[in-house]
This record gives C-alpha cells, sequence and structure tokens, in this order.
C-alpha cells in the first residue's frame, strides 16, 4: 500500500475543506508535488505543500520552488499596471509613443490596453522561432516590433501565449531603464519579501522542482491548418522541460518563465485583493486595481477557442469559468494547471502550484477543486 501523504504547513481549521480538497488530488488526481496557499484580508490562512519535487523522489519542502508558466503574467501586468498607477504610462496610448521602433507594418494604433488583453494581434512570432531565441531580449522585441499584427487589433482577443511578456517587459524597459525583472525584483518582490523570480539567479538552483511534461506538447494539439491557434502554438513549441536548463531559468521571460511557489504567487496577490497595499507595502491605488475589472475583450479567444473576458492584464469572471460566486474577481493559470486567484469582494486569494503538468493550456480539476473547497469554507 502506497504511504499516506501528509501536507506540511499550516491551516486554519475554518479552511480545513481546502486540506482536505488538497489531500484529494493525491489520492485521486495523480498529484506528485504541490503547494497551495490562500490568505484572507491580507493574512495567511493556508499554506500546505506535499509530495515530491521531482521524478528523483526528493520531498518538496517549504521553500521548494518551481516554474510556473503563465501564472508568471500576473506579475508581469501587475509591473504594468504599477507605472500606469504612478502616471509613468498610459494605457489608453499607442505602445509606440514609448517605443517608437514599434510603430511598423500596421502597429501605429495598437494600445498598452490592447497588449494588457491579448487583443493586440501579435499572439505568435512571425518568422516562428526556437526556443533559445527566448534567451535573447533584444533579438525578439526588434522581431516583434517589426511584424504585422495577425488579426485587426483590439476586435478579439488571441491570447498572447509567449508574446505579452516581452511586450509588457519592453515598456517598462522604456518607460524606466529597467528589465522587467529587476523592476519587479526591486518593485514588488524584496518589498514584499516574495520567493517569486523573473529571471532566477543561480543561487536558488538548489531549491527548484522539476516539472514534469505532460503527454502531449500544445502545438501537437492544434492541426496544421494555418488558424491564428496553431500559428501561435507553432511559432515557438514548448514541450515543458525547458526550465530544467539553467538558460530558460536565468532568462526573463515575462509571460511564462517565472519561478515561485503558492506562498509567494500569494504573497503579491493579497496586495491586489486588499485594494493595492498589504502589511504596509503599496503597489497599487484602489482605483487601479479597480481597474483590472474593466472590460477589455469578450468573446470566443482566437487561440484558445473558448470564450473568455479579459480585464486589464487578468481573466474575468465568466459562465464558463466561474471560479468564484463573485463578480469582482480576477485570475490567471499556467500551462500544466497552476492557478492564481484574486477576490476583491471577499479579499481573498487562492493560489496553488504543482509540478506534473496536465495537457490542457487552461489546466485541469486540482486547482479548481482547491478554489471551491476555499470558496465552500467562507461559506461555512
Amino acid at each position: 500500500m502506497e504511504p499516506t501523504i501528509e501536507p506540511k504547513g499550516h491551516c486554519d481549521a475554518r479552511f480545513e475543506p481546502v486540506r482536505t480538497a488538497f489531500l484529494a488530488n493525491f489520492e485521486q488526481r495523480d498529484e506528485v508535488g504541490a503547494s497551495v496557499f490562500v490568505t484572507l484580508e491580507g493574512r495567511p490562512v493556508v499554506d500546505l505543500w506535499a509530495g515530491t519535487a521531482g521524478p528523483g523522489g526528493a520531498p518538496w519542502v517549504e521553500d521548494t520552488i518551481i516554474n510556473v508558466y503563465s501564472t508568471t503574467k500576473t506579475m508581469a501586468s501587475l509591473c504594468v499596471l504599477m507605472l500606469a498607477d504612478r502616471g509613468q504610462l498610459e494605457l489608453s496610448e499607442p505602445v509606440a509613443k514609448y517605443w517608437p521602433e514599434f510603430a511598423q507594418n500596421g502597429k501605429e494604433e495598437v494600445r498598452g490596453s490592447h497588449v494588457m488583453s491579448h487583443s493586440a494581434g501579435l499572439s505568435g512570432f512571425d518568422p516562428p522561432i526556437e526556443v533559445e531565441t527566448l534567451y535573447d531580449w533584444d533579438r525578439v522585441v526588434t522581431q516583434l516590433a517589426g511584424q504585422s499584427p495577425w488579426w485587426e487589433p483590439g476586435t478579439a482577443s488571441g491570447y498572447h501565449a509567449m508574446t505579452q511578456g516581452y511586450l509588457q517587459g519592453e515598456l517598462v524597459r522604456r518607460v524606466t531603464g529597467r528589465s522587467i525583472g529587476t523592476f519587479f525584483r526591486e518593485e514588488v518582490a524584496e518589498p514584499l519579501g516574495a520567493d517569486f523570480h523573473i529571471g532566477l539567479d543561480p543561487v536558488h538552483d538548489a531549491r527548484v522542482g522539476e516539472l514534469i511534461p505532460p503527454e502531449r506538447t500544445l502545438a501537437d494539439q492544434l492541426p496544421q491548418d494555418g488558424s491564428v491557434a496553431a500559428r501561435t502554438h507553432q511559432s515557438c513549441v514548448l514541450r515543458g522541460d525547458e526550465p530544467r536548463t539553467r538558460a530558460w531559468r536565468g532568462a526573463e521571460i515575462p509571460a511564462a518563465g517565472g519561478t515561485g511557489n503558492a506562498r509567494s504567487v500569494g504573497r503579491v496577490h493579497s496586495a491586489l485583493a486588499c485594494g493595492g497595499t498589504v502589511d504596509g507595502v503599496r503597489l497599487l491605488s484602489p482605483e487601479t486595481v479597480e481597474g483590472i475589472l474593466e472590460e477589455q475583450t469578450n468573446g470566443t479567444d482566437l487561440v484558445l477557442g473558448l470564450p473568455i473576458r479579459f480585464g486589464m492584464g487578468f481573466g474575468l469572471r465568466s459562465d464558463l469559468l466561474a471560479l468564484s460566486p463573485n463578480e469582482r474577481m480576477f485570475f490567471w493559470g499556467g500551462w500544466g494547471g497552476s492557478l492564481a486567484l484574486i477576490d476583491l469582494d471577499a479579499r481573498l486569494t487562492i493560489s496553488y502550484v504543482m509540478n506534473r503538468m496536465a495537457s490542457d493550456l487552461l489546466g485541469d480539476i486540482r486547482g479548481g477543486s482547491l478554489a471551491m473547497a476555499a470558496y465552500q469554507s467562507l461559506a461555512d
């Protein structure tokens, strides 16, 4: 008989359903290693971890960190929102106002809000690139500046799976003179004591868990039909094992390359759930936080193929993605299953990070079951 998984950490008695759901992921859903973190009013009420950190069998411990793929987008979007909040960047203005070289081939009127809502028309690389090219920031942003949009910007979302972070990061660099990884570290992670990294220093390598790639890549799941979805995923094919390399971990890949755990994701997001400030650290004004909820696009996403509402940098609640009973919530997650949810009505955050990747870009039931359990706890 397999030994029973015993989660480590703490869980307030009120939130015992989250602990039960976390355990069920191991017992019923083939979880290997994971962490879950819930905050209420900025205070941690669940901080649990369990399992193994990779195929070698080393335990997932309190400070294990791992690549979270697109959950990184929540951190990149936060950096841009902080500049907007400070009046250094107007999201209603064309990107080219801050990045003049971007005004090529029909992108003169692409706005910051289009970048934040995946509606800039630049969901993939044209021509396609190899993964190794992602490590060369200047080469990537120069290529994106020269591309033509694949659809009329602002008219529809098409998930910018890898490109959004470079577009956001170049805006940050043009406005501040700092890379987005440096800006995030100095302005967010260090003030909050959050163990999240966009561009990981080698000193942390020994703590990094190993992702278990899905059986099928995203590109494998799409027909070679020339659609926006196919072109996007085939423009830079990821296998899921890239974070095993030092080159990937060290590069600043703001849409997919962040390294952290549920605690660090939730620590950052707890400030948003509390109106922009937590423990005396102010990231955003309450007005800018509320602005995240302003719908930018609403319809079938050209890449994901599902009806999705995007606000300013985050996904919004919809009938399909009703992760919360409350309307004033926003979220996103990462390829394989990681999840980050911020609920302004409940002043709640739910964060989940794991190493066994599901094949679907939108994850699987593991993170959703934890969110349901957290709301059950509140209702009870």
